[in-house]
């Protein structure tokens, strides 16, 4: 199996403090220590930059790294891969009272994916939403392994998978250096590109795996 971070923020977001470099070096100790990680997506808050570009610092410490992002909307958070030029000339993404099914729409139809980050955490999450009987027929994906959900909320999110078979990835929802990594997606396949990574979700080639499980002596 190959493992990828899918949900990580570095100081690009307003509440991470954490640089991308530091990261990258944080995941060679876990590497030293056993931990299988082969790569990460920086999902910043409410931004997306067609034009910043990680491959150097990948190429320097052997560790993949794509972008993606979280947006806000008015029915919660969704992490959002694929991102493409035509996606932003779509949408905002500092509109925190966005349509959410008008972006996942978008995203599909410019070949990205959109799905529901910590779908157990309130006020921000698919599980409270659905509970006030609005349903999301385009979900079929959530975050179902999220690094900083507390334990309510962990099990929420693991009723809402159960309940509507859902599949779930996993993420660690990095703010910090020594966060990253804590839960990742498990991939059969390599993943190098945004447009990889898209493919795979969509075949639903991926199961959501914590840390420790993807440790080896």
């Amino acid at each position: 199996m190959h493992y990828y971070d899918l949900h990580a923020h570095s100081v690009a977001s307003d509440d991470s403090r954490a640089t991308v470099e530091q990261y990258l070096k944080w995941i060679g100790t876990l590497r030293r220590r056993g931990v299988d990680i082969d790569g990460i997506v920086l999902t910043e808050h409410r931004q997306f930059s067609l034009d910043v570009d990680y491959s150097a610092l990948a190429r320097e410490f052997g560790v993949t790294v794509l972008k993606g992002a979280e947006l806000d909307t008015r029915y919660g958070h969704f992490l959002v891969y694929g991102i493409t030029a035509d996606l932003v000339r779509k949408i905002d993404p500092t509109d925190v009272t966005m349509d959410p099914f008008r972006l996942m729409d978008a995203a599909e139809a410019t070949g990205g994916i959109a799905i529901p980050a910590h779908p157990g955490r309130a006020g921000i999450g698919l599980a409270a939403w659905m509970a006030d009987g609005i349903e999301f027929p385009q979900v079929s994906i959530v975050e179902a392994l999220n690094g900083g959900n507390r334990p309510e909320e962990a099990a929420a999110a693991e009723r809402l998978v159960a309940e509507r078979g859902y599949s779930g990835i996993g993420g660690s929802d990095a703010h910090f250096v020594s966060a990253i990594a804590r839960c990742v997606t498990g991939f059969s396949s390599p993943i190098s590109s945004e447009g990889e990574l898209v493919e795979a979700l969509r075949a639903d080639e991926f199961t959501a795996v914590r840390t420790e499980d993807t440790q080896h002596a």
